[in-house]
């Protein structure tokens, strides 16, 4: 690399653009910190409590000790002594920068690795004071690998040596695959699988260079395209982690991401792109026939509600139709070839149909919005054409999209190989955990991965050694809805952070029978509900003794739940 290809980096990653981002981050923003009373290991309180940890030797947090400290061939950026407060840079989250308070002491180290074409790989490490030993790899959302402040953080105030990467591009929109109107393949790689597994061996080796001691155990920690990173890590590099927390992961990456604009396509080809009121009243209604007292549909899979039941029914936005109900049943069914054969699955019904389905209405007529990364996609990735009118796609150009975007990319990104012999012969572990209500990833790609997990290495006992599942019925994509959810390390100080259950898996041989989901009020930041979410194909059924709130009324059943 020349002097000059990072300094623009010199202190932190350089600002991005967050039009893809900005969704999922809207999502989350109602999910904020909280302690739990009254439940178990999962929470914050005790996910974060390692007792009073004395200072760790280390280097010392300055250029010239860090620089002899180097991974080879990684340039140093910057390095400071944090403590109390910290403010990631600009753009580095939609609006203004805010504060991240109550951080313990840190050494911040902003370094670069360039890819195989020379490509800067721009890699954050946080290395706390109070090291309890261990290093965590946290991952990214939409097109991006991160950095993520929030994960950061998070991440030192249990006290991880804790990573993140921009995989070598800050851009959301996903238009770093093409490079003068060709696919920019390095890039694509790095994004793929490559930065990720940069960041982890670079940040692994600089923290035992920094602590004159390598990580006891090592432990990777994702949502959506975090989860992937995660799967990515056990399919591919299988000895760089002892640990994995894959959640809502965004892995069969090259079928899900094009079933993701099927519901507008139904709507466009339909010629009825549904107003919000109407979409809410088929969730609503799907929701009280399928659905307990609580809002939460426990089991998807045994709701047939027919939305042609629905016909007839006026609402603010117009009288729902027989081509409303048409158009939900086959977003509900999901993808299909021009011949009928099943391609992918639908929205879950009692998801919310906003997010892949979304629409606006202005004076009167109302028109799609669809999900933005499945447009670039097909687009900028698929067709190499950035400036795609989606509104031109018809059955038949999708159908024939969806086999190129398999056939042209599976190889690279789609992240569903099954075989995790090697990650099992490491000793390795992984949680994955999905909320049944996801409105922007499949819930039923994650079963269908897992289960084939399950035939790949020699059945469900087997399996569940090393890997399992967990669903979260009512839960969103990375977060609570009507029904709780386990934390994610988007959300600083959440609760429920699932990675303390594969830690203890890991190093003390306890495998979890179940992990604790919970919800947050959003104004007072304290859990309201808690359940355990059971070991798939379990489920968690109220006992009938105790607070139907709290997770300690509920046990696991052995009635295994209907799926594929």
């Amino acid at each position: 690399m020349t002097p000059g290809v990072h300094r623009h980096h010199a202190n932190r990653p350089a600002p991005r653009r967050w039009l893809c981002f900005t969704p999922l981050l809207a999502i989350l923003a109602a999910y904020a910190a909280a302690v739990l009373v009254g439940t178990s290991s999962g929470a914050y309180a005790s996910a974060h409590k390692t007792g009073a940890r004395a200072a760790s030797a280390h280097l010392a947090c300055d250029g010239a000790a860090l620089k002899a400290a180097l991974p080879a061939g990684a340039t140093l950026d910057s390095a400071a002594a944090e403590t109390g407060s910290f403010t990631p840079p600009p753009g580095s989250s939609p609006g203004p920068p805010m504060p991240i308070a109550g951080l313990p002491g840190f050494c911040a180290v902003n370094m670069t690795q360039d890819d195989v074409a020379g490509n800067p790989v721009h890699i954050v490490l946080w290395l706390p004071d109070n090291w309890n030993g261990r290093f965590q790899g946290v991952g990214g959302a939409g097109f991006q690998c991160g950095p993520i402040y929030n994960e950061l953080a998070d991440g030192i105030l249990s006290g991880y040596a804790t990573a993140a990467t921009d995989c070598g591009s800050n851009d959301p929109t996903g238009s770093f695959a093409l490079k003068n109107g060709t696919l920019n393949r390095a890039l694509i790689d790095d994004f793929a699988f490559n930065g990720i597994h940069m960041m982890s061996v670079d940040g692994k080796a600089l923290t035992k260079s920094y602590y004159q001691s390598g990580p006891r155990y090592s432990y990777f920690n994702g949502c959506s395209t975090g989860g992937r990173e995660g799967l990515m890590e056990a399919q591919r590099f299988p000895t760089d982690y002892n640990g994995i927390v894959s959640a809502a992961p965004a892995i069969n990456w090259t079928k899900f991401i094009p079933a993701e604009i099927w519901p507008e396509l139904v709507m466009l080809r339909s010629n009825d792109f549904l107003p919000a009121c109407k979409e809410a009243a088929f969730t609503e209604a799907v929701t009280r026939a399928c659905g307990g007292p609580d809002g939460v549909i426990q089991n998807p899979d045994s709701c047939h509600w027919n939305p042609a039941d629905l016909v007839g029914l006026a609402t603010p936005c117009g009288t729902i139709t027989a081509t409303d109900a048409a158009v939900v049943q086959k977003i509900w069914a999901g993808p299909t070839s021009v011949t009928g054969r099943k391609l992918w699955f639908g929205l879950e019904p009692g998801a919310s149909l906003a997010g892949l389905a979304g629409t606006s209405t202005s004076g009167g007529v109302t028109t799609g919005v669809p999900f933005p990364i499945a447009v670039a996609w097909l687009g900028t990735w698929v067709q190499q054409n950035p400036n795609w009118d989606w509104h031109t796609l018809t059955y038949a150009q999708f159908d024939q999209l969806f086999q190129q975007s398999v056939n042209e990319f599976s190889d690279t990104i789609a992240t569903d190989n099954p075989n995790l012999s090697a990650f099992q012969r490491h000793g390795g572990k992984i949680i994955i955990w999905h909320g049944l209500a996801d409105q922007l990833i499949f819930p039923q790609g994650t079963i269908n991965y897992y289960q084939r997990v399950q035939v790949t290495m020699g059945g469900p006992r087997r399996t569940a050694q090393f890997a399992r599942l967990f669903l979260a019925p009512g839960a969103q994509h990375c977060g609570s809805g009507a029904g709780p959810a386990p934390g994610t390390p988007y959300q600083l100080r959440a609760p429920a952070i699932p990675l303390q259950d594969v830690a203890n898996w890991v190093e003390r041989g306890e495998a979890p029978r179940s992990i604790l989901a919970v919800k947050v009020d959003p104004q007072t930041n304290f859990v309201t509900e808690s359940r355990p979410l059971c070991a798939y194909p379990r489920t968690a059924v109220y006992s009938g003794i105790g607070n139907p709130n709290l997770a300690t009324s509920y046990r696991c059943s052995r009635q295994a739940r209907s799926r594929l």
